[in-house]
């Protein structure tokens, strides 16, 4: 198949150079309802971005390995050409959505996710806070190998929607023009999906495009000023602490946990979820012959 380029490897240097005009443009053109930069926050979110890159490389080594198994095992083969990539990049932010929002969800998987949404900031380095245990969503996208589409050309899909959220991730653009917003992922949209309000939560998953929100019940727009971060913010800037923190939140609730039942839950289920608290029976009440007794 043709050679397809590392798209988020090419961007950095992009990604470095948006990053700098954006918090320049603060400088001098402050907005006291912005969040704008905080240099802990922007450090610990640089670190994580590396960090990324580096656990990436190794969680890569399996995931390739199951994908390439699995598209040898299928007969389908969907060639690289200018006509089938935009399907398959259709395909793939389709399946995007469904991992985005099961990643929302099963609190498992948000252990991984919450450190994208761990900043309670919003500009453009929130976009470069990314996990260090993103081998978690890789079986959400077997369907488009088992289809015939080869793992390189997934892997640049994947590359090419991650890259399209980059930009997304400002408080320097407002609205854009209605078919753009009805159509695209934007920062409006995704200021939503970042932001801790109630009706907030849990909307907006889309990665390109906002129209699987729309047909799917999970669209929000913009109303109220979106307050960023997490219903329980974490209050550190440490990136260990900030990589790994549910997971210790989950293995706390597990090992309390008094039922099989239970510490399946509290992995399933949605990252609020507690059991119900146990009510110890109560005594009858006394009746006449009690009494007279």
């Amino acid at each position: 198949m043709p050679h397809l380029p590392d798209v988020v490897l090419w961007s950095i240097p992009a990604f470095v150079l948006l990053t700098v005009l954006e918090l320049v443009s603060y400088r001098f053109h402050p907005d006291e309802d912005e969040q704008g930069y905080a240099v802990k926050d922007t450090a610990t979110s640089l670190t994580m971005g590396l960090g990324s890159l580096l656990f990436d490389a190794g969680w890569k080594i399996p995931i390739v390995a199951i994908y390439s198994f699995l598209y040898e095992l299928t007969p389908l083969r969907v060639p690289v050409l200018w006509w089938t990539v935009p399907l398959m990049l259709l395909a793939q932010d389709f399946f995007y959505y469904w991992s985005h929002r099961g990643h929302h969800v099963i609190r498992v998987l948000w252990a991984c996710h919450v450190v994208h949404h761990s900043s309670r900031h919003y500009n453009l380095s929130t976009a470069l806070r990314q996990p260090w245990t993103s081998a978690t969503s890789w079986v959400f996208f077997v369907p488009m190998v088992l289809a015939g589409v080869h793992p390189a050309a997934l892997a640049f899909c994947s590359s090419a929607n991650l890259v399209y959220q980059f930009w997304i991730h400002t408080e320097r653009i407002g609205r854009l023009p209605r078919p753009v917003e009805y159509v695209f992922n934007t920062p409006s949209h995704h200021r939503v999906h970042h932001a801790s309000q109630g009706g907030y939560l849990d909307r907006n998953f889309g990665g390109i495009l906002i129209v699987f929100d729309r047909l799917f019940g999970s669209f929000a727009a913009e109303a109220e000023r979106p307050v960023y971060g997490l219903t329980k913010n974490i209050g550190t800037f440490n990136p260990l602490r900030v990589a790994t923190h549910e997971y210790a939140s989950i293995a706390r609730d597990v090992r309390a946990a008094t039922s099989w039942g239970d510490r399946l839950r509290h992995l399933a289920k949605g990252p609020g979820w507690q059991p119900a608290p146990r009510t110890e029976p109560t005594a009858p009440a006394a009746g006449p012959e009690s009494a007279a007794a």
